[in-house]
């Protein structure tokens, strides 16, 4: 998957907007104001930090080579994923919705309502 199509899914989830908390080079994306991917836009390659399940996070590490924790993130709820690296579209959409789905469930009741009402 390319940073453009990676931008636009994100962009179309409810409640979804993208920030450059960090400076120019560090696209996030946040829902309801908070952080469920970034990506380094001056980086060789494409990656993505993607917050994870901390036991979903080791498995995914013990099985893909493209998926290690999260650069300059939690170890614990990050990972960071090579998006360009051989993975399969549709697994990383799925990695996408996790991380959207984790942040999505802290979120307080009325801003889970609004985002099912959008």
């Amino acid at each position: 998957m390319h940073i453009e199509a990676f931008r636009e899914y994100c962009l179309a989830k409810n409640g979804v907007e993208e920030t450059f908390p960090f400076g120019e080079e560090t696209l996030v994306f946040k829902v309801m104001g908070k952080m469920f991917a970034a990506t380094g836009l001056e980086a060789e390659e494409f990656r993505v930090n993607l917050k994870c399940d901390p036991e979903y996070a080791l498995e995914l590490r013990e099985e893909y080579e493209q998926i290690i924790p999260g650069w300059h993130m939690s170890k614990k709820h990050w990972n960071t994923v090579y998006f360009e690296a051989g993975l399969d579209d549709t697994f990383l959409i799925q990695l996408i919705d996790h991380s959207y789905d984790l942040v999505v469930q802290k979120l307080p009741k009325k801003d889970r309502e609004f985002l099912n009402n959008l």
